[in-house]
């Protein structure tokens, strides 16, 4: 009975050891699948179509260094949110549940990854989200590798105020979540150095009318604009400012959606001189950027550019991978532990994730619009900044009731216009009370 019980394990032993062994010595490991969820159409195509672009240069040099895990390859699917934010929860969905992947690169808007937070967290996934947003928010299931407010909104507020001189503002954005938490955040610091906002206003997302919102701006007389309008509306916008007299030379905009890839498709002689902040600029002089650049050009032409959410794009997947060497496997659970310990140095400087947060350390940056597309640097941190989602102007509780005013007043994370191309400039709208501001400090004009 022993003999037979013996042989027994050691045949088990031994299929075992061939079903291990086979693909390894065939090299067919079973590959790791991850999702790329961009908008491939609608107006969000100016600006996340290069996003995929760098995902996939960074998962194909993944693969051409062998690979994750001993030599499995990542093979990628790509999905399209066209732009609409149900599309982007329902793709979401398909990516987790139907084809099995591993991780999600994506989204650019904020309602997009409003709309696909609840989604990876139902699910335990993990969603890699690459754009500057408004901060305001945690999860244990997103990875934040774009700027939050304290790395571009509350830098280009102060560069403003101490460098153009600038005492009235105007705040213009696209109508929906991103924009409105933006101005929110620069209000109450505006208010804070003691200037002034003297108009706040939004177009409908996907609009080609910015007459009214050019006319307000140019009625109000600002020193400055601070811009949250994204996608190809910012064509006509800039178009308008310029026809209007309100160009750079008059009313400087500095904008928190555009940036060199952007610039190839828009009217760049009409903005030279206008401003934009990030976490990165192409002209950085670094060696790690110069070689960056070199690649992201022999992969996809000459003629390309690289920006910040690109950067962040390409970031975002390195950081994933490193993540999962370390953990030793792409089971999601241990991958959301180890990404929280992971750095390098990237094109833009030493970026790290922040443990408890999730979002990213990065350098802050802003930039003139240059004759060529690029820009000039004109301001820049000093050392790698911290990441604050939540800013210090309104307890955290305040934040979440104004968000949630804003959810509630629209059904959803932007006005139910959105996409109606042809509708006008909307005010301001009403939104739930904050506590009151503090006064203008010393220590805020310091900040």
């Amino acid at each position: 009975m022993r003999w037979w019980l013996t042989g027994l394990i050691g045949l088990i032993g031994a299929v075992g050891l061939a079903i291990w062994a086979a693909p390894r010595l065939t090299g067919k490991l079973a590959p790791i699948k991850v999702g790329l969820l961009h908008s491939r159409t609608g107006p969000m195509k100016i600006s996340e179509e290069s996003m995929i672009d760098a995902e996939v240069l960074a998962l194909e040099e993944i693969n051409e260094a062998g690979g994750l895990l001993g030599g499995r390859q990542v093979e990628w699917v790509k999905a399209d949110g066209r732009s609409d934010w149900p599309t982007f929860a329902r793709e979401a969905e398909r990516l987790i549940e139907d084809e099995k992947v591993s991780a999600i690169f994506g989204c650019w808007t904020s309602a997009s990854r409003k709309a696909v937070k609840p989604i990876v967290e139902k699910a335990h996934h993990l969603l890699f989200y690459p754009m500057a947003y408004e901060g305001l928010e945690e999860s244990p299931n997103i990875v934040y590798i774009g700027a939050a407010p304290n790395q571009q909104v509350i830098p280009s507020v102060k560069w403003a105020y101490d460098r153009i001189k600038a005492r009235r503002y105007f705040l213009a954005g696209s109508d929906y979540v991103w924009p409105h938490a933006v101005n929110a955040i620069a209000r109450d610091y505006i208010t804070a150095l003691g200037a002034e906002v003297v108009g706040e206003e939004y177009i409908l997302y996907g609009t080609n009318d910015v007459d009214a919102l050019v006319g307000a701006i140019k009625e109000a007389h600002p020193d400055v604009v601070i811009s949250t309008v994204v996608g190809d509306t910012n064509a006509p916008f800039y178009r308008k400012l310029a026809e209007a007299g309100v160009g750079p030379k008059v009313v400087p905009v500095v904008s928190f959606s555009i940036a060199e890839d952007e610039l190839r498709h828009l009217p760049l002689r009409e903005m030279v001189g206008d401003y934009a902040a990030w976490n990165y600029f192409q002209s950085l002089d670094t060696e790690e950027n110069r070689q960056f650049v070199r690649k992201f050009r022999a992969r996809y032409g000459s003629d390309r550019v690289t920006s910040d959410v690109i950067v962040a794009a390409y970031n975002s997947v390195k950081f994933w991978a490193q993540a999962v060497e370390e953990a030793q496997t792409d089971e999601i659970a241990s991958v959301i532990k180890t990404v929280r310990r992971q750095t390098m140095s990237a094109p833009e400087g030493i970026i790290a994730v922040a443990r408890r947060s999730m979002h990213t350390w990065r350098p802050v940056y802003i930039g003139q619009i240059r004759t060529d597309g690029q820009f000039d640097v004109v301001w820049a941190s000093s050392k790698t900044v911290r990441p604050l989602p939540f800013p210090a102007s309104r307890p955290r509780a305040a934040w979440e009731a104004f968000l949630e005013g804003l959810h509630q007043q629209w059904g959803g994370w932007s006005n139910p216009g959105t996409g109606a191309v042809g509708a006008g400039s909307t005010p301001a709208r009403p939104k739930p009370e904050p506590p009151p501001v503090p006064a203008k400090t010393e220590a805020a004009k310091k900040a």
